[in-house]
Order: structure tokens, then C-alpha cells, then sequence
């Protein structure tokens, strides 16, 4: 973890100095953010709507929190309701030769990022990545979408939406409270009461009215039941693989690599080196030098799409799914009937 997030999340008392030392450029942050959303508000800056309903998957922190999962279980739950769902992106990372991209099962991580590739092999609709969110989901109409679903882009107000989503960590929940770079917020808690929905990843105290959003907020668990081999593709279920490989090495360049280790070693796994590396890692051979052993490398789906090229007969990645109640699965569902009436 970087010292930065330490302080943002760990209360780091060896380093508190950092805090006061930034907050004349918080509040920098807090006033030329706020200029922007008032004029959106007003009038002053253009947004505008599309002819399909937007909704929008986003966090109010940096970091992972969980948006992927969620964007791929919306598409999912789209699909079984007869719609066509498509999925736009900034494509954090990704140059393409020209935007809006629209993926084809030629594209790489180079290209359109790392999540809209996880997004565009695991659901199998069109995705489209570019910084022009509404050039982006005018393409998708193109193409024939019906429901447009935004992989983050909560404070685009250029595109108006239909359905927010805010994702929270349930664990890291907002850190100290502050915005960028004192802490570790785009906007303010006060936010989580202007979306439709908050979700939760993991369980959280403070999901139970702290924010005072209790009839807003859902409850979602990653669940992993399989691990997948990285040059051959063969899926093997986590409690035969366990049988044969309890202790392993991984890595995880994600938002929180801790969380995927803690997840590892729930699932039994000894983790016998652990290597986390800054989040959207562009990933070298390098990388792994010190992983020399025989032992099976675990990394997540999000870090197995940028090391294809180079993966060793060794090398597994674990696929995980959003894992909802029957209550709010039935709440997310609904808001998508809604929106598609």
C-alpha cells in the first residue's frame, strides 16, 4: 500500500504531518469541484441525455471498490429481462486509433483498458470506451443497445443519467472523510444521498444508517467458486485445486491488493510470497522475477487480461461474482424494469 493511502485509510499516526500539509490543496480541490457541479446545475455547462436510459455504476473515492463486478452483474440481469445492454468506459490506460472504440474480440488491455476487456470476454455485449462519455453511448444506440450502462463516470455530469449506483468499500468504507489528495474522496459523503442505490462491498456497520441512506443501500459479497488457468483456459474448482495446492504466490495490482490476499487466504490458500503493485498496473516480465519457484502464481481477472502475452504454465487468475440478497437483487431488478418501461 502507498504511504498516501495509508494516511487515507490506516490513520497512519507516524505520517500525520501529511494531512495538514495538504489541505490547503483540498480545499483548492473542494472549490473548483464545486464550481464545476453548480455550473452543471445551472445551466452554464451543457449535459446532455440520450435516447436509451444511462445508468451509472461510480464511487465518490479512488481506489477498487467493486464497480466491475457490479457493471457485469447489471448486464447480466439486463440480459435476462429481454433487454440489449451496452457498456461505455473511459478505458482507463487504453489508446486506441480512434474514439469512441468499440471492442471486438481482437482488442487488447492496450487499447481499451483493463476492466472493459474483463467486461467485453465475461458478458459477451458491446462495450465502448473513450473520455466523450455521450459520443460513447450515442455509439452503443448505433449499435442497437437498449440500456446503456456507464463503468464509473459518476462526476461526468456532461451525460445525464437515469440510475446512479454508488460502490462502496464495506471494509475501507471512505477513509478519513477528506477530499483528494488530503484524503481520498472526489466528493463528499453528502453524496451517497443523491444516488438511487449505494452498495456495499462486504459488510459494513455503517451500511446499517450512518450516512442515513438505509433505504438506499444494498449489501453485495465477491464470491469465488473457480480458479482459471491462464494459457489453457481450463476452469477448476476451488475445492479440487485446494487439494492439490494449498500453499501459492500471488499478486494483485488492483485498487486494495489486500483485499485479494485476505481473500485468498479465506478461501485456505497459504500465501507463501504476496506482491500488490499500484492500481491498472501495466505489467513486464520483470514483474515476476521473484517468483522463481513451482509454485502456482494466483492474480486477479483484472491483472490476468495484461499478462497474457507472457504467462507461465503456472499462472492461474480467479474469477469472482457480485453475490446480492434475494431482497436486493429484487431492488435492482425493479429499477431496471423502470427504466426499460
Amino acid at each position: 500500500m502507498r504511504l498516501i493511502e495509508k494516511v487515507w485509510f490506516d490513520n497512519h499516526s507516524a505520517k500525520w504531518w501529511l494531512v495538514p500539509l495538504l489541505l490547503p490543496l483540498t480545499v483548492f480541490f473542494f472549490i473548483l469541484s464545486s464550481i464545476r457541479r453548480f455550473a452543471f446545475g445551472l445551466g452554464l455547462f451543457k449535459s446532455y441525455s440520450v435516447s436509451k436510459p444511462v445508468i451509472v455504476v461510480g464511487n465518490i473515492g479512488v481506489g477498487g471498490n467493486g464497480k466491475t463486478p457490479v457493471v457485469i452483474h447489471l448486464v447480466e440481469l439486463a440480459k435476462t429481462l429481454g433487454l440489449k445492454p451496452g457498456v461505455i468506459s473511459r478505458g482507463y490506460g487504453g489508446k486506441a486509433d480512434v474514439y469512441p472504440y468499440s471492442l471486438s474480440k481482437l482488442s487488447t488491455t492496450e487499447q481499451a483498458g483493463d476492466e472493459p476487456i474483463i467486461i467485453f470476454k465475461r458478458c459477451d455485449v458491446p462495450v465502448v470506451v473513450g473520455s466523450d462519455r455521450v459520443a460513447n453511448a450515442q455509439k452503443l444506440i448505433e449499435l442497437g443497445c437498449d440500456v446503456i450502462i456507464s463503468d464509473d463516470g459518476l462526476q461526468h455530469y456532461r451525460l445525464q443519467r437515469d440510475l446512479e449506483i454508488i460502490v462502496v468499500d464495506g471494509k475501507r468504507l471512505l477513509g478519513n472523510g477528506l477530499l483528494l489528495p488530503a484524503g481520498p474522496l472526489r466528493e463528499g459523503a453528502w453524496r451517497l444521498n443523491n444516488a438511487d442505490i449505494v452498495i456495499f462491498n462486504g459488510e459494513s456497520k455503517t451500511r446499517k444508517g450512518d450516512f442515513q441512506i438505509r433505504d438506499k443501500s444494498s449489501l453485495m459479497s465477491l464470491v469465488a467458486t473457480k480458479l482459471c488457468h491462464m494459457q489453457t483456459g481450463e476452469e477448476v474448482c476451488l475445492t479440487d485445486f485446494l487439494a492439490n495446492n494449498i500453499k501459492v504466490n500471488a499478486i494483485a495490482g488492483i485498487g486494495s491488493p489486500q483485499r485479494f490476499f485476505d481473500t485468498l487466504q479465506q478461501l485456505g490458500f497459504y500465501l507463501e510470497k504476496q506482491q500488490g503493485f499500484i492500481d491498472h498496473k501495466n505489467f513486464t516480465p520483470h514483474d515476476f522475477n521473484q517468483f522463481k519457484d513451482d509454485l502456482p502464481l494466483l492474480m486477479t481477472e483484472k491483472d490476468a487480461v495484461k499478462c497474457q502475452k507472457f504467462t507461465q504454465i503456472n499462472w492461474w487468475y480467479l474469477p469472482v461474482d457480485a453475490q446480492f440478497s434475494e431482497q436486493d437483487e429484487q431492488v435492482l431488478r425493479q429499477h431496471i424494469k423502470q427504466l426499460a418501461s
